[in-house]
């Protein structure tokens, strides 16, 4: 019996050992930019679900694309129905890893440089992602942010020739993520 005792102990410390290096959030904070001569385009979405393991550097986030929200109704309808596609499409994935979450220490704050590499789905379209941020540990949470651009036709996202002019063909990406340990 004390040998079964001593047992679940261990299981149940290895069990919150585990857990103790996981980092979620469903809050999350995307924000896309394109900028042409005739018009500026922004979008913001506040339901990113993101989690990271810390100490492997696994990273993953999923993005519901009818959640981004616009200044312009028309830019929100045209978005959904005719470029991102949500109803085919309705989510954008990342799955990947922090490179170099061996120099992140989670139990000092402090802001560290990472670097991410995995693959990018959005509009059924794989790429490979490799982009630099970084990760703000404060208070034993972890704050991560990174900016990049995109190419909209690397993802099969077209733009009508009627207002070609008005979207970019690129799309500067803004993530910031704050990250609280799972219990």
């Amino acid at each position: 019996m004390k040998n079964l005792i001593i047992l679940v102990f261990c299981l149940a410390a290895v069990s919150f050992s585990a857990n103790a290096q996981k980092f979620i959030t469903k809050t999350g904070h995307i924000k896309f930019f394109s900028e042409s001569p005739l018009e500026k385009i922004e979008a913001h979405n506040h339901q990113v679900n993101a989690a990271l393991d810390a100490a492997t550097g696994d990273f993953v986030f999923k993005v519901l694309e009818k959640s981004f929200e616009f200044d312009k109704a028309l830019m929100q309808e045209h978005f959904n129905e005719n470029y991102v596609e949500s109803d085919k499409y309705p989510n954008a994935l990342f799955s990947g890893k922090i490179t170099n979450i061996k120099d992140v220490n989670i139990a000092k704050d402090g802001v560290y440089e990472v670097n991410v590499e995995g693959k990018l789905t959005l509009h059924g379209v794989t790429q490979p992602v490799k982009q630099k941020g970084s990760i703000e540990v404060k208070g034993g949470k972890l704050i991560g942010n990174s900016k990049f651009s995109i190419l909209l036709s690397d993802y099969n996202i077209k733009i009508p020739g009627a207002v070609a002019n008005n979207i970019s063909k690129t799309v500067e990406i803004t993530i910031e993520i704050s990250l609280e340990k799972l219990m």
